[in-house]
């Protein structure tokens, strides 16, 4: 058998000519190289508890997120509320893990409406040049002069808080960029050989889109998605903090800090809890995505 990893990865094949103890090492590293350490795995299991937590969260036991108990005003943790509870004596453990239901929304659903947007817009833009490109690119950047903060508030006034408004303003902002990233993949593959054979053969402007170019522009923006959803997260946290999210009694990460900034001193948990689990959330998503896009480009360039 002919180890085929020395010819598919060049920087193993001057450690072939080295001697076998060389070529084996080279191997042991690039095979390294490719793991998922710790730095996947713990947070990767952070994030799984917590999708978990949420979508689980009716049938957990858990008091409701908005059941008031007028005997247990700001209650520091205990053995019957492990988070404490709130201002009105609502169970902050169980606030939490459904705020957790509305920023994992956002986190999904905002991207995924910007890079599926911006995927139609880019690919069109790449791919007929012209006067499509030009139409399109002078919409982006008109799009990009108004702040995002404007946009947010337009969407809150006009439509109200709910959580579509949200996924849908904050899935607005993202269109430039995934529409920029998706421009520049699909010119860069629309001038290979396998396009314009595919041209040769008669295959429609649909075709070669969807069968040729839209798989080999698909890598790059998974990997915005990646960095987006922490993103949104964050952002749609600040919007819940501002009063422009979801509105009470909807429990949400941003809204339970913003409550319980008035109780810095003498309830602390009230913030500090929310603010702990949005933190430890938000950095294991962009450790796991720091981890994939490595692991999707050494994938790439072993293909190639």
């Amino acid at each position: 058998m002919v180890d085929t990893s020395v010819a598919e990865n060049p920087s193993l094949r001057g450690a072939a000519t080295s001697g076998p103890t060389d070529h084996a090492t080279a191997i042991a590293r690039h095979k390294k190289g490719h793991r998922l350490g710790l730095g996947f795995w713990l947070p990767g299991l952070w994030l799984v508890l917590v999708v978990v937590l949420a979508v689980l969260a009716p049938v957990l036991g858990l008091p409701l997120p908005d059941e008031i108990d007028w005997a247990a005003l700001l209650q520091a943790p205990d053995a019957n509320h492990p988070f404490g509870t709130d201002p009105l004596g609502r169970d902050l453990l169980s606030r939490v893990i459904y705020g957790a239901r509305v920023s994992l929304t956002v986190g999904f659903a905002a991207p995924a409406i910007g890079v599926g947007l911006g995927l139609v817009l880019g690919l069109a833009a790449g791919f007929y040049r012209g006067w499509v490109d030009e139409i399109i690119g002078i919409a982006i950047d008109s799009w990009l002069a108004i702040p995002g903060l404007v946009v947010l508030l337009l969407f809150s006034v006009l439509f109200g808080g709910s959580l579509g408004m949200v996924c849908l303003s904050l899935g607005l902002l993202f269109i430039p960029s995934a529409a920029r990233i998706a421009r520049a993949a699909t010119m860069n593959v629309a001038g290979r050989d396998f396009v314009l054979a595919a041209r040769a053969q008669g295959a429609s402007d649909l075709r070669i889109i969807t069968r040729e170019i839209f798989p080999n522009i698909i890598w790059p923006l998974i990997a915005f998605v990646l960095i987006d959803i922490p993103i949104a997260i964050v952002a749609e946290g600040a919007l819940s903090f501002l009063g422009l999210s979801v509105q009470a009694p909807t429990a949400s990460w941003g809204g339970i800090i913003s409550e319980g900034r008035e109780y810095l001193e003498t309830a602390p948990h009230i913030s500090l809890i929310p603010t702990a689990v949005m933190f430890l959330t938000v950095l294991s998503f962009n450790l796991v995505g720091d981890a994939l896009r490595r692991r999707l480009s050494g994938a790439r360039a072993g293909a190639i």
